[in-house]
């Protein structure tokens, strides 16, 4: 089901029909010259391609947006309480409301962290908080928490530059909210918790899929932009090694490398895109790194089922947006459940990301359904269930023309001084007909998402 069409959409449309069509190549020239990639691994290949891109923005109503702010906010706290909590007192655990093998068993899970504190008290700096439009009851349904390293934030802003450069009447007569701040935002964010030193956006190389999104995000925040072979690590503290032979103390770490690739010294020891010692500088306090180490443990999708009873626990407040509807098999109730439906439900592995490990029941042989049900008997920790949310298609367009497909909303989060949303955001949409999975890592295309006021 398409999404009805607003009075701000209906507004772009009017522009639309009277603005010069040929320059909408223009889109595309630009994302190449400015190698706008999100580059894909398939059947160990890789792939480097431009990110697909749809002019026809998302628009979502200032009225509609700020309600949406706020429960993204108040989740992000209350997240960050939970990490917070996870890794010194565990109150949660004590007080029976997230279970114990729920923590202990939950893959990111990084005991050996337990007492080790960030700058602040902030773990979450920057979060990526997946959201699908319900075609059913028209709210907002959350659907994923990225607190580790989340991408694609660089792609709606960059492509708002080349918007307003070829279509500027649109900014003209259409009252959209700005997202240019968020460099600055983030800038800030990074000096907040500095410890003393420069600001750096640790990349692992041009061969990961956000390359250019790291690039990006170091120049709009004036961070310098490094390798792991570029810092250093003497005396628990983190230098940046210069052309020159000078090392200069690095304060923060916008890190885009997962845990386990980086530090070689306390965990992969064969990682060659880490940073050896920088965990040591981290525990000292030395450094501040953007986002924590064992961020997991909050966006494993198996915790994900007590975020809402984490807003009441920590914020004491009632949670503005809800989750999907979803089953633990780890519950007697719940696991009979999902066994007695599981031809209508998702079923994902919690260890998994970008849209992988996602099984539809309607679509598995019987076989393979018989497969995943002896696979969730025998590890129900591993496993959750979801009702399949009937949510919006939106308009793209594609060469056969302007067509529904599915998509979703990323919205991110920076955790500074205050915690603020980025007004818009990434709309992801699946390139095929009727397909439900529209991660980028997944072939999907994207397009701007406008906050727009009448």
């Amino acid at each position: 089901m398409i999404e009805p069409v607003s009075p701000e959409l209906q507004k772009f449309y009017n522009i639309f029909e009277s603005v010069d069509k040929n320059k909408i190549p223009e889109f595309k020239d630009f994302l190449e010259a400015n190698a706008v990639n999100f580059n894909l691994f398939k059947e160990g290949n890789f792939i480097e391609r431009s990110f697909p891109f749809d002019m026809i923005p998302r628009i979502i109503p200032k009225k509609e947006f700020d309600e949406l702010e706020a429960g993204i906010i108040q989740r992000v706290k209350a997240l960050n309480a939970f990490l917070n909590d996870i890794y010194n007192e565990q109150k949660i655990v004590q007080d029976g409301v997230v279970p114990r093998e729920y923590v202990d068993s939950a893959k990111a899970f990084l005991p050996e962290y337990m007492g080790v504190n960030p700058p602040k008290g902030i773990r979450t700096h920057i979060s990526g908080i997946d959201l699908v439009k319900d075609a059913v009851s028209g709210d907002w349904v959350i659907l994923e928490d990225n607190l580790r390293v989340p991408s694609g934030v660089s792609y709606p802003l960059t492509i708002r530059r080349a918007f307003r450069h070829t279509y500027p009447e649109f900014f003209e007569q259409m009252n959209i909210s700005k997202i240019k701040q968020y460099g600055e935002q983030l800038k800030a964010a990074m000096n907040y918790v500095n410890t003393g030193g420069l600001n750096v956006v640790l990349t692992p190389g041009r061969y990961n899929s956000a390359y250019y999104e790291h690039s990006y995000l170091a120049k709009i925040t004036d961070a310098t932009l490094a390798n792991g072979e570029d810092l250093v690590v003497e005396n628990d503290e983190v230098f940046l090694c210069t052309y020159n032979d000078e090392r200069l103390r690095v304060g923060a770490i916008y890190r885009r490398l997962d845990d386990d690739f980086l530090d070689p010294e306390e965990f992969d020891e064969e990682s060659l895109i880490g940073v050896r010692g920088l965990a040591r500088a981290y525990r000292a306090g030395n450094v501040a790194l953007m986002n924590s180490i064992g961020n997991g443990v909050a966006d494993d999708k198996g915790i994900y089922y007590f975020v809402p009873q984490m807003v009441k626990y920590y914020l004491n407040e009632e949670p503005i947006l809800r989750n999907a509807p979803t089953y633990l098999p780890y519950y007697e109730k719940d696991r009979q459940y999902v066994l007695d439906n599981i031809d209508k439900l998702v079923i994902k592995d919690v260890a998994e990301a970008g849209g992988y490990g996602v099984l539809f029941g309607n679509r598995l042989s019987s076989e393979k359904r018989a497969e995943i049900i002896e696979m969730i008997l025998a590890e129900p920790r591993r496993w959750i269930a979801q009702e399949v949310i009937e949510f919006y298609d939106l308009p793209c367009m594609m060469e056969e023309g302007v067509v529904p497909r599915k998509a979703d909303l990323r919205a991110y989060v920076i955790y500074g001084e205050e915690v603020s949303v980025s007004m818009g955001g990434l709309t992801r949409y699946a390139m095929e007909e009727g397909n439900y999975l529209v991660n980028s890592s997944q072939g999907g295309g994207f397009k701007d998402t406008w906050v727009v006021e009448l």
